[in-house]
């Protein structure tokens, strides 16, 4: 029968504990009889003396019982059963003739879990960080007095703050249920630096009653202690929260952004209310999936990199499209706003069920790519997801491209002027039919861009976009018609409120209330945010 790499393991470390004396002394006897113990209390308290004692064989007994691999005899002794025999379990040696009347120790949940601390208390003075850093997470919520001989040196001798930080918390958890009130003091102390809601929900238990009115921490320096460190924590969770409210509503604002970047140009170019721009978004988050299964057919070692080629081929899938509907259908409607409203309609419908024919009814998957995984951990433990860090740092991009095509092009300066004064731009010798149709383009591809990030954070499928077509509109008519600054503060402002008002009142509410104070703001300024500034020509 052939030994497992496992047990191959565990009898080279017993082999070695044999052969190195008083380095690692073997568990004496008492610890191996209460081992095997029917008390649990008994059997945890012999697992924290191995785990504080950490030699190779200690390891190797904690692995045997955690396998159910550690058995008792019948005259008591206990051993090691392997795939090809049984070892002596405080010699390390081999026993023949294999003890057929041995019986293994079975363990509960409450003896695992003290296994799992004391494995982790030997893996605290490991060399490998990442060994530490786990082993100092699981201390962190786990970890007993009996452990405290191995965790204090530990936390004398780490020299990584983000380990240091950990294993302080874990003995200041253990401190706390100390009989020393110094020691109870400085725990608190201690863990006044915690952001952690369930340390906070430990201390405030120090400052609760009992039945008959008395305080359960008898120590008035320990409660006042206690009640310093709820309040910095109450502090600091309150940071965190806002903070991460914030960086959720600038995530919601780059998308609509993104969302709405296009529609101000072309509604501010041709006053057309284009419904179908939500669609748009949905031809560049469909066209992302196009390109990832390409990479995942045909190019599969580079399959994280297709995001990079996602977005070029989303800007000319939805500028086609939109160059399309501007020269079929809208350029025959201009000065007619209800028939321009209600063809976009229709045209939304349209690309929406071709959307069903091509890709079916149920939403596609677009994954993110490795790099996009994950996340920041940062103050307070928020954590930041990348995808969401992406779509902001790439919507600052796209604004930036836009500002610099709008100010610094000459199809930029047709565009201002187009929107400034059109018949003045006509007279001058500026093509407007043919500007018309390229604002319409560009506008477009950039909401495509926006269905290309979207499709990292949200479901992509045929209905995708309507749910943006009005904050779009929102965001376009509350910064000003053709001013990428409104646009940027309109996106940003309706991205924080919401998200503000969503933890104050639910998601409905919210969106009534940012509709409601919409409508107050156009009724008061019209002109939104920032009005054009030009000259205008009366008919």
């Amino acid at each position: 029968m052939s030994l497992s790499l496992h047990h191959l393991l565990r009898v080279f470390l017993l082999a070695v504990c044999c052969t190195l004396g008083s380095a690692h002394a073997a568990p004496s006897t008492e610890t191996l009889a209460r081992l095997a113990d029917d008390d649990s209390d008994t059997r945890i308290a012999a697992i924290a003396e191995l785990g504080a004692e950490g030699s190779a064989q200690s390891v190797a007994l904690l692995d045997a019982l955690a396998d159910e691999a550690l058995a008792l005899t019948g005259d008591g002794h206990l051993v090691i059963l392997t795939d090809t025999g049984a070892l002596d379990a405080a010699s390390g040696e081999a026993i023949e003739p294999y003890p057929d009347d041995a019986d293994p120790l079975m363990i509960n949940n409450r003896v695992r879990n003290a296994l799992q601390s004391a494995k982790a208390a030997t893996n605290i003075r490991a060399s490998d960080r990442s060994t530490r850093l786990a082993a100092a997470q699981l201390l962190r919520d786990s970890a007993s007095e009996l452990l405290m001989p191995i965790l204090e040196p530990a936390l004398a001798t780490e020299q990584d703050k983000e380990i240091r930080s950990i294993l302080a918390l874990a003995v200041a958890r253990v401190n706390l249920a100390s009989a020393e009130p110094a020691k109870r003091i400085l725990a608190a102390q201690r863990l006044g630096d915690s952001s952690d809601a369930s340390v906070k929900a430990m201390l405030a238990t120090l400052l609760d009653k009992d039945a008959k009115g008395q305080f359960i921490e008898p120590d008035a320096e320990v409660r006042a202690a206690a009640k310093a460190s709820v309040q910095a924590i109450e502090r600091r969770l309150a940071m965190a929260d806002l903070a991460s409210t914030a960086f959720t509503g600038l995530s919601l604002g780059s998308i609509l952004l993104l969302a709405a970047l296009g529609l101000a140009i072309t509604y501010g170019v041709m006053g057309v209310i284009n419904m179908a721009h939500g669609e748009l978004l949905m031809v560049g988050a469909y066209a992302t999936y196009v390109v990832q299964g390409l990479f995942r057919s045909y190019l599969p070692d580079y399959v994280d990199s297709y995001v990079l080629a996602a977005v070029p081929v989303a800007f000319l899938a939805a500028a086609a499209v939109g160059m399309l509907m501007e020269r079929t259908v809208i350029r025959w409607l201009y000065g007619r706003p209800l028939e321009t409203l209600l063809a976009t309609w229709g045209l939304s419908l349209v690309l929406i069920q071709t959307a069903r024919v091509i890709f079916g009814p149920q939403n596609v998957e677009v994954a993110n790519p490795a790099w996009m995984s994950g996340g920041v951990s940062t103050y307070a433990d928020i954590v930041l997801p990348w995808n969401r860090l992406v779509i902001i740092g790439f919507a600052i991009f796209v604004l930036l491209l836009v500002w610099l095509m709008m100010q610094k092009t000459r199809l930029g300066m047709f565009v201002r002027a187009v929107t400034q004064n059109r018949a003045m731009a006509g007279c001058v010798g500026v093509p407007t039919a043919r500007i018309d149709t390229l604002a319409f383009g560009i506008g477009a591809g950039i909401a495509g861009l926006g269905g290309c990030a979207l499709s990292q954070v949200a479901n992509v499928g045929p209905a995708m976009g309507q749910g943006y077509i009005v904050d779009s509109f929102m965001v376009v008519v509350l910064g000003g018609v053709g001013q990428l600054a409104g646009a940027v503060t309109a996106a940003m402002g309706l991205g924080l409120m919401t998200k503000i008002l969503e933890g104050w009142a639910g998601a409905v509410v919210a969106k009534i209330l940012v509709l409601v104070f919409i409508i107050i703001f156009i009724q008061k300024r019209p002109q939104g945010l920032f009005a054009l500034k030009g000259r205008f020509v009366e008919d």
